[in-house]
């Protein structure tokens, strides 16, 4: 009994390794002048926190390509993606840019990095102080486009 049961579960897991999320490829030429415009303060921030998700400088780590954590890890980039690339920021437009720094006042306290990611990736945890100057930028952002 035990055997089936060890059959079925590594059968199973074999057959999980088929479904994939396919997340699009980067373009070949990422044009630095789309990126996202902020302070250096600002800029490390993002890139330490945000980036992985929301932008092209994904690193998947190995645990990412194994279903069925590949299926949550894929499946958060490419919405993160899909929500906002801070490497794609001047493409928006205004009315989009907007959107985004609400979004970023809005979720930056609470569910900004994901929980789940930063139990596995420590370095992105951004501290109380640091999440204020994230979204105090964010709010000086929405002032000067009004």
């Amino acid at each position: 009994m035990f055997k089936q049961i060890l059959l079925w579960t590594a059968g199973t897991f074999v057959l999980l390794q088929a479904i994939q999320i396919e997340i699009p490829e980067p373009p070949k030429e990422i044009d630095p002048r789309n990126e996202i415009k902020a302070p250096q303060e600002i800029m490390g921030m993002l890139k330490r926190s945000c980036y992985d998700c929301h932008s092209y400088e994904t690193k998947i780590p190995w645990y990412g390509q194994i279903s069925p954590i590949s299926l949550e890890v894929k499946s958060h980039i490419k919405n993160g993606r899909a929500a906002v690339n801070f490497q794609e920021w001047e493409n928006y437009d205004e009315a989009k840019k907007e959107k985004i720094y609400h979004g970023i006042v809005k979720t930056i306290n609470f569910r900004m990095p994901m929980p789940m990611y930063l139990t596995m990736h420590e370095e992105a945890k951004l501290s109380q102080k640091e999440r204020e100057v994230i979204k105090e930028w964010a709010k000086s952002q929405i002032e000067e486009e009004n």
